[in-house]
């Protein structure tokens, strides 16, 4: 048994995978719905994310609730995607760990990158930015979900090929 329990936290420890179809919606892609939940209750926030390969980087305002629902529950999910494509949107359940704030400044140049059309439109600098969104948390991603609309046959041939045959 007590062989068992390392084999499955090896398991558990492992990161998942997108599809090479996903990846490049997860690069792209400006905005995430962010669900957390501490008493049972759903909230579901939009987020700008960076997606680095591996994990998610999302940013937030250190006392709203989604910072205190994952210092209480580190299970998250989201959604990436835009509905005018046949609701074609990658759900992603993970763990989220809120991340020391030091960190911010490393990470200002790749918001700018990825947002500097969105932040000049609102007329936030990089410095109000980190002020106000002080809290970063990672999400590592344990299961990636795609989500296909009405129209589309197939699905298991558009996961990657870990993915095949996996229960939803």
């Amino acid at each position: 048994m007590r062989g068992m329990n390392r084999f499955v936290a090896r398991i558990a420890q492992r990161t998942a995978r997108p599809s090479p179809e996903a990846e490049t919606l997860l690069r792209e892609s400006a905005v995430a719905w962010l669900s957390t939940s501490a008493d049972g209750m759903p909230a579901v926030v939009p987020v700008w994310f960076l997606w680095d390969g591996d994990t998610f980087l999302v940013f937030s305002k250190p006392h709203a609730r989604k910072v205190r629902n994952i210092a209480q529950n580190p299970r998250v999910m989201l959604a990436i995607g835009e509905p005018e494509d046949d609701f074609d949107v990658q759900l992603v359940e993970g763990r989220a760990e809120l991340i020391p704030a030091q960190d911010l400044d490393a990470l200002l140049a790749m918001i700018a990158t990825k947002y500097r059309r969105w932040l000049a439109g609102i007329g936030l600098g990089l410095d109000e930015f980190a002020a106000t969104y002080a809290q970063p948390i990672r999400i590592a991603p344990t299961r990636f979900l795609p989500w296909r609309g009405r129209t589309w046959n197939g699905q298991s041939r558009r996961m990657a090929p870990s993915l095949v045959g996996a229960p939803a």
